[in-house]
């Protein structure tokens, strides 16, 4: 019998749950509501690196690797609602063969250095 193909939450819960044994990691719902972006991000030293929206992964990486990614067809650049696309935000769709936790665990790293 297979079995049902993951969600694109059950995806992100493996990605919380890897990422939150590091002390500075911070999920929103840690948040009060009045300093949440979404109900779903991530954050290292206060500032988000990875959130669910919609159902695909979002993640802050240098603007050169969001580009090469985006001309290797394996996400495009996030637009948080109002027209203007983030250059250093890459959005994964669910169907993405790009694996989570790894952009997820870049993502992190990049935020990281940016102190």
């Amino acid at each position: 019998m297979s079995r049902p193909p993951i969600t694109p939450e059950e995806r992100y819960a493996t990605i919380v749950e890897a990422l939150r044994g590091d002390a500075d990691i911070i999920q929103s719902s840690d948040l009060p509501r009045s300093k949440r972006f979404g109900s779903s991000e991530l954050r290292m030293n206060n500032k988000i690196f990875a959130i669910l929206v919609k159902g695909r992964l979002v993640v802050k990486l240098p603007r050169q690797r969001v580009d090469a990614l985006i001309a290797s067809g394996d996400g495009e650049r996030f637009d948080p609602g109002h027209g203007r696309l983030m250059k250093e935000w890459l959005t994964v769709a669910p169907t993405s063969e790009l694996e989570w936790l790894p952009l997820a665990r870049e993502a992190m790293e990049f935020v990281a250095s940016k102190r």
